[in-house]
């Protein structure tokens, strides 16, 4: 099984499930980006420079997350990160 064609979801971590893997856009433009942030450290800060430099390019956003890292996401959260956004960046900050 090659890696690229497959991905792990982690979000049931008591059994996760494998997937076929997306194909990326060929470009974020007319797109929106959703910036989930997962409750670590210092993530804020980080989806906050993304933020300013993808808008900086024209290129809409919108923002999510849990409220706290120790937790999981919950099916609504889930939902409405793919109701809102196109594609999603996971931050991952200490």
């Amino acid at each position: 099984m090659n890696s690229l064609q497959w991905m792990r979801d982690p979000t049931p971590e008591t059994s996760p499930l494998k997937r076929a893997r997306l194909a990326p856009p060929k470009s974020l433009e007319g797109l929106t980006v959703g910036l989930f942030d997962i409750g670590k450290a210092r993530t804020k800060e980080f989806l906050d420079r993304v933020e300013f430099r993808l808008r900086e390019r024209g290129i809409a956003t919108t923002r999510c997350g849990k409220p706290t890292n120790a937790k999981v996401a919950t099916p609504e959260n889930l939902q409405k990160v793919a109701e809102d956004a196109d594609v999603v960046l996971i931050a991952l900050s200490d």
